[in-house]
C-alpha cells in the first residue's frame, strides 16, 4: 500500500466528512466543477444560502472552483450537520489532491471536525438542561 498522496491525474479521491450524526462520503474528480449530493444537484438539494456558502468554502479558499467534480453521499442528522460535513470531507479531498493546501484549509479552520454533540436529556429534566417550571404554591 503506498502513502503518496493520490493526485488528480490519477484514479477518483475518496474521503469522508463528519458533523454531529451526519456523516458525507465525497468522490473528488477532475472536471468542470460539477457538485451532486445523493443524485440531486447541489442547488436542489441545499435550499438556502447559507449552506451553499458553507459548502463552498474549501473551493474558494484554495481559489479550486471549477477544477473538481465533485460527487457526495449524505446520511444522518439534518440540513446544516450536512452541508458542515460536507465541507469537511471537501477540505480533506483537496488537501489529498495538493499537499500545499493544508496551510490554507488549516487557516480556515475547515481540516478540524467539529466534535461538537447534542447534549442527552437526563431523567426529571425536561431536556438536557431545562427544569420543569417552578410552582410556588
Amino acid at each position: 500500500m503506498s502513502l503518496a498522496p493520490r493526485t488528480s491525474k490519477a484514479k477518483n479521491i475518496d474521503t469522508t466528512g463528519k458533523r454531529k450524526n451526519a456523516i458525507a462520503r465525497v468522490i473528488l474528480k477532475a472536471g468542470k466543477g460539477d457538485i451532486s449530493v445523493n443524485g440531486r444537484e447541489f442547488q436542489n438539494y441545499f435550499g438556502r444560502e447559507a449552506l451553499r456558502f458553507i459548502v463552498n468554502q474549501p473551493l474558494e479558499v484554495t481559489a479550486t472552483q471549477g477544477r473538481y467534480d465533485i460527487s457526495a453521499n449524505i446520511f444522518g442528522g439534518g440540513p446544516a450537520g450536512q452541508a458542515a460535513a460536507l465541507k469537511h470531507a471537501i477540505a480533506k479531498a483537496l488537501l489529498e489532491t495538493n499537499p500545499e493546501l493544508r496551510k490554507a484549509l488549516r487557516g480556515a479552520g475547515l481540516l478540524t471536525r467539529d466534535s461538537r454533540e447534542v447534549e442527552r436529556k437526563k431523567y426529571g429534566r425536561r431536556g438536557a438542561r431545562r427544569r420543569s417550571q417552578y410552582s410556588k404554591r
